[in-house]
């Protein structure tokens, strides 16, 4: 059966999926129980709904590493997931509820849960949908989700064993509190806006305080200046009453260094109950700490006649008020400043104190005594964790740096919930709090059936921070004795994890996370490698989002249109690690046209090797031949050490170069000159077929199958073919036939054949218009005169005279490199224009030289410029000097 002229993706992508997935290829199973392991822990993609094409990135980039260790003989597993994402989850099912016009309080929780995993397990499916379609080569036996019973436990196990070392505690701290969502969010959680918007200057007492926020201020009673500012130097210590909001009060001044007497007026008032920074500062000189704001973000009884308001609608009554009084002493209309806001709704965060439970990342742990922040560190430090670009470190030291302890309970719903419980006082219990993995029968202390467990959830950070070895069976494949653990099953097999490859937007969300859960469970790093990619924008450079739906690509509906293999290769090629893409679909169809030209170069092989007859290799390779197969080899070398360093692109590119400029431009074509390929064609075809496949793997497995039906011996390879092309063994470098003289050979031949062809176009030759050549080269004559059938065929000559010595043709293009000399008699040629253009071309040379012979004089320059810059301009002299001589050899010829 002959391929169609074109690739069609979708008569070929589900059909050659299912061989993949049936065939077993994707489960590590089966490899060399010696084989060297090689794992990735996908990044579980939130049970939200669809994948956006930052996944896709994601997918391709993973499967990419997955296909070509595969292929080399790793032991390989791509463990699978999703992530129940327990904010991001509820929101998406309330606003479903809301448009029933239900909430989840109606409902109550358990009926809520029911929905939320309903909505949960369909959005799963469809999400497998999708990963398939990509082509990802994932194990699907060890899938996990981040609710299911294994990880939960793991999620237990993990807070009860911090809880018992003293890194979990519960307490009254600020904590960052979305309104809407009505749960904490972690420092990481937060995003910031750009805003403009009204700075207020007050008169207060003997100062005046400068805030952005007068709503927060009600029981503002404390002034803060720095002991060193001598404007308030008289003012420390003492107290005095002023005129404020609800009427007068009392307030006391303090100095302490915090204070930057740069900015604003150099004094400030502490609101403990609605800043980091001030509620240390209250803690520190004990104040008393005081909230006005609660967690509906309305303004509490501290806020007088405002009692019940919205906080920022009220900020403009606050002001009349004040203004009223005659408190206000002015107004900056231009504030620029960044809001703090929630990372999921992008509703305005207030911070406030709650009770919440916290990780101690400054504690001493069990792993030589150092803090959670120290082993993370250390891990990178060490070089045990690399990162691919290296500039993220820097940033990753800088957020371990400015790391507060880890707020990671959460009031909602959907989720782990804390495996906390406490018996009750009001129902006759004892007040103990206990931590267990189960809810016991009756509380231990006092006997009685009083236990109720704590309503919130874990951060879903904390359980996808376990990621990498909860879903390899731990607990159950480790044990740990006298602080040395004791690997089993997948967990020895395949952690630490080889590669964690994500988006840099992640890193302290979830990279950091991972680090610091295995470096305190383990006692190892995650995994030994972290590649970033950037964001996927488009074309403007900007983010891609679901409210900007002209502009956003949704996968399912580009791979119909193009096919995965062409969006994979648009999220490839041209695209370095940590830098962001700009997308479109115009480009995704450019690859569509990449794809179907290897296609037509497969097809093309396959059906000139059914024609052409078998050659035997045992008699010599032709210069062609040995320059291919040479190339093909150091093609192999290349394309592996590129993907071995993470460089997809290059290797992508070497690739596209070697099957596009070297196979089809030229080596095809000579074999239609010489005649009996097949045996050679073959092996250069399975060759790239299978460097291609981690890249684009369906178009190459749909050509590997038409490839093994015609069964059509390869040169020197006795190997057995394996059925599909995703198991089959990597290209290896063959040393045999790695001929330099050969690529030499054939690459003068090659010059002399683009030179002829070049001056064909600069001097008006139509394409079909044969014409006469004289080559010269005392040394190379025997060569040239071997490939006198490429020259007339591939340069279009008729005929072709080849002479070592001699005279040589005057009025004539002269064309010369290397020791070759081609002249083209002139006869329809255009003599004056020839002769117009040298002049030319020798006078702008001429002055390029004069302004570097300028320029080499200067003793200025000489002594003061770097002593590269100065070399590299003298072989521009002296390139420009050889060019000169060319042209007037050139010259002479016209004129002769």
């Amino acid at each position: 059966m002959s391929l169609s002229k074109a690739y069609t993706a979708s008569e070929h992508e589900d059909v050659i999926y299912k061989q993949w997935e049936e065939s077993g290829a994707f489960n590590p199973d089966s490899a060399d129980p010696k084989a060297k392991p090689f794992s990735i822990a996908m990044p579980p993609p939130n049970a939200t709904g669809t994948l956006h094409i930052g996944h896709t990135m994601m997918l391709v980039l993973q499967d990419l590493m997955i296909r070509y260790h595969r292929m080399i003989g790793d032991k390989t597993l791509w463990l699978p997931g999703t992530d129940h994402a327990s904010i991001a989850t509820q929101n998406k099912v309330e606003k479903l509820l809301a448009k029933e016009g239900l909430t989840r309080h109606q409902l109550g929780r358990e009926q809520f849960i029911a929905r939320v995993e309903a909505y949960v397990a369909e959005s799963r499916t469809r999400i497998r949908t999708q990963i398939r379609k990509v082509g990802a080569s994932c194990d699907w036996s060890r899938e996990r989700y981040t609710l299911d019973k294994g990880l939960s436990r793991a999620v237990n196990e993990v807070f009860i064993k911090m809880y018992h070392d003293g890194l979990i505690y519960r307490d009254y701290r600020m904590v960052n509190w979305c309104p809407r969502c009505h749960s904490t969010l972690s420092d990481d959680e937060v995003k910031y806006k750009p805003e403009t918007t009204q700075f207020y200057y007050f008169k207060f007492g003997p100062v005046i305080i400068g805030t952005a926020r007068p709503e927060t201020k009600f029981q503002d009673k404390t002034i803060v200046v720095h002991p060193n500012d001598p404007r308030y130097k008289d003012f420390i210590g003492k107290e005095f009453t002023t005129e404020w909001i609800e009427g007068p009060i009392s307030a006391h001044v303090i100095a302490d260094p915090i204070v930057d007497p740069e900015f604003g007026t150099g004094a400030m008032t502490i609101t403990p109950a609605h800043s980091f920074e001030d509620f240390d500062l209250a803690k520190k000189y004990h104040r008393p700490i005081i909230k006005i704001i609660n967690e509906n973000g309305e303004l509490t009884d501290q806020a007088g006649s405002f009692a019940g308001k919205n906080a920022r609608e009220s900020r403009t009554a606050i002001i009349e008020k004040l203004q009223a009084k005659g408190v206000v002493d002015h107004i900056d209309e231009d504030y620029r400043h960044n809001l703090s806001v929630c990372y999921r709704c992008d509703t305005p965060v207030e911070p406030l104190p709650s009770l919440q439970w916290f990780v101690n990342v400054n504690a001493p742990t069990h792993r030589g005594k150092k803090s959670l922040k120290e082993l993370m560190r250390t891990a990178v430090e060490s070089g045990r964790i690399s990162f691919i670009p290296p500039r993220f470190e820097k940033t990753y030291f800088h957020w371990i740096d400015n790391l507060r302890d880890w707020c990671i309970s959460r009031q909602i719903w959907f989720g782990h919930q804390m495996p906390v419980y406490y018996c009750k006082k009001d129902k006759g219990g004892c007040g103990e709090t206990l931590v267990a993995s189960e809810k016991p029968d009756i509380c231990p202390k006092c006997k009685k059936e009083t236990l109720v467990q704590d309503e919130d959830t874990f951060d879903t950070w904390f359980s996808s921070g376990l990621w990498t070895f909860s879903t390899l069976g731990w607990p159950d494949t480790a044990e740990e004795k006298a602080g040395k653990i004791k690997k089993t099953g997948d967990l020895a097999a395949f952690h630490p994890t080889s590669v964690m490859e994500t988006g840099y937007d992640i890193l302290f969300f979830w990279v950091a996370r991972m680090i610091l859960m295995s470096e305190y469970v383990l006692g190892e790093e995650p995994f030994r490698t972290v590649y970033l990619h950037g964001l996927v924008l488009d074309i403007e450079g900007k983010k891609m989002s679901k409210t900007k739906e002209e502009t956003l690509i949704d996968p399912l509906d580009v791979i119909p249109k193009y096919g995965a293999d062409a969006l994979r290769a648009s999220m490839l090629i041209g695209v370095t690690p940590g830098n962001d893409l700009r997308l479109n679909e115009v480009k995704i169809a450019s690859y569509r046209n990449f794809v179907n030209k290897l296609w037509n170069i497969g097809r093309y092989i396959m059906e000139f090797s059914e024609k052409d007859s078998v050659t035997d290799t045992k008699q010599g390779l032709s210069t062609a031949d040995a320059w291919i197969i040479s190339r093909l080899n150091a093609v192999v070398d290349e394309v592996t050490t590129h993907i071995e360093q993470y460089r997809f692109s290059q290797a992508a590119e070497t690739l596209r170069s070697y099957t596009w400029d070297e196979l089809a431009d030229w080596y095809v074509e000579c074999a239609k000159v010489e005649g009996g390929k097949q045996p050679i064609l073959f092996s250069i075809l399975r060759a790239i077929l299978a460097l291609w496949h981690p890249f684009i793997p369906f178009v190459t497995e749909a050509l590997y199958q038409r490839y093994r039906e015609l069964a059509i011996p390869t040169l020197g390879d006795k190997t057995k073919q394996p059925q599909q092309l995703i198991v089959h063994p990597w290209p290896r470098v063959q040393k045999k036939y790695t001929n330099k003289k050969a690529e030499e050979d054939f690459s003068l031949i090659r010059d002399i054949i683009q030179a002829i062809r070049n001056a064909r176009v600069e001097n008006g030759i139509s394409a079909g218009q044969k014409i006469q050549a004289v080559l010269y080269s005392p040394t190379r004559a025997d060569l040239i005169r071997s490939h006198e059938p490429h020259l007339k065929r591939l340069a279009y000559l008729d005929f072709v005279t080849i002479i070592e010595k001699g005279d040589r043709p005057s009025n004539a293009v002269f064309l010369k490199f290397s020791d070759v000399e081609i002249y083209l008699p002139l006869g329809l040629m255009r003599v004056e224009e020839e002769k117009t253009k040298i002049a030319k071309q020798l006078d702008e040379i001429r002055t390029q030289i004069e302004l570097l012979r300028v320029r080499l004089a200067d003793a200025e320059f000489l002594a003061k410029a770097p002593k590269n810059i100065v070399k590299k301009e003298q072989e521009r002299l002296a390139d420009f000097q050889d060019k000169i001589a060319h042209l007037q050899e050139q010259q002479e010829k016209f004129t002769a």
